[in-house]
C-alpha cells in the first residue's frame, strides 16, 4: 500500500534539494514522477521549483480550487506516475491535503509532501496541520541557527531586519523575509534584539539535470 509521507522544516533546510533529488531517482531508473507547486509561491516563477543550490525543475502548478486527485488521476490513466511529489505543500487546503492521501489510497500512488510546519508566528499552516495528523510517515529535515542549534522557528523580518510579530500568514519571500532560528532567539528577536542576516549565497550554480513539466 502506498503511503503519504510528509517531510518538515524550517526555512533553509533544504526541502526543495531533498524533492528534487528524489524524483531525479525515480526517473533516473525509467519512472514517470509529477511535481506540484502551488500557484500562490511565484518567487521563481509560475510553476517552478528551485533549492538555494541551484536545482531546479519545471513543475504542475496548483490552485486553491484545483482537484488533485483529479489532476492525477487523469496523469496515471495518460502514463503510469510512480510517485507524486509536492513543493510548499503547506499552502495547499486541507481538502486538497485529503485528496493527497486518496492518490496513495486510491491509485496506490506514493505521495511525497515537502514543505514549513509552521508559520511567523508559530502557528500550524492549515496544510501542515492536516498532514501532520493523516500522513503515514513523518520526518522532519533539520537546519540550523546562527547560534548552531537546530532551528524550528521561521521569524519574519521587515526592511531594516527586525522581527515582524503581526501579519497576514501567507506572505511570499525567502532569505530577504525570513529567518531561521532556534525558539530562544526567535523570541529574543521579537522582543527586540537584531537578528543575524546569512550569508549571501556562493556564486556558480550548477546547471539542472531536471527536465520541464507540463
Amino acid at each position: 500500500m502506498a503511503k503519504v509521507y510528509f517531510y518538515y522544516a524550517a526555512m533553509n533546510a533544504g526541502k526543495s534539494t531533498v524533492l528534487l533529488q528524489s524524483s531525479y531517482n525515480y526517473r533516473e531508473r525509467g519512472l514517470r514522477t509529477l511535481l506540484f507547486t502551488p500557484a500562490i509561491d511565484t518567487r521563481y516563477g509560475t510553476g517552478r521549483i528551485e533549492s538555494r543550490i541551484g536545482l531546479r525543475s519545471g513543475a504542475i502548478s496548483v490552485g486553491a480550487g484545483d482537484n488533485l486527485l483529479n489532476r492525477i488521476r487523469q496523469e496515471h490513466a495518460a502514463a503510469a506516475v510512480a510517485c507524486v511529489l509536492v513543493d510548499e505543500v503547506q499552502f495547499l487546503s486541507p481538502e486538497q491535503v485529503w485528496q493527497l492521501s486518496d492518490v496513495a489510497d486510491g491509485l496506490d500512488i506514493p505521495v511525497l509532501c515537502y514543505g514549513l510546519r509552521t508559520d511567523f508566528q508559530g502557528k500550524l499552516f492549515p496544510g501542515s496541520a492536516t498532514l501532520l495528523g493523516i500522513a503515514d510517515d513523518l520526518t522532519e529535515l533539520k537546519t540550523i541557527c546562527h547560534c548552531g542549534r537546530k532551528a524550528t522557528m521561521n521569524l519574519r523580518v521587515d526592511a531594516r531586519g527586525r522581527g515582524v510579530r503581526e501579519g497576514a500568514q501567507v506572505e511570499i519571500g525567502g532569505n530577504d523575509r525570513y529567518v531561521a532560528m532556534c525558539r530562544r532567539h526567535f523570541k529574543s528577536a521579537l522582543a527586540g534584539e537584531p537578528v543575524p542576516q546569512p550569508a549571501a549565497p556562493a556564486p556558480g550554480h550548477s546547471a539542472s539535470p531536471f527536465p520541464p513539466q507540463g
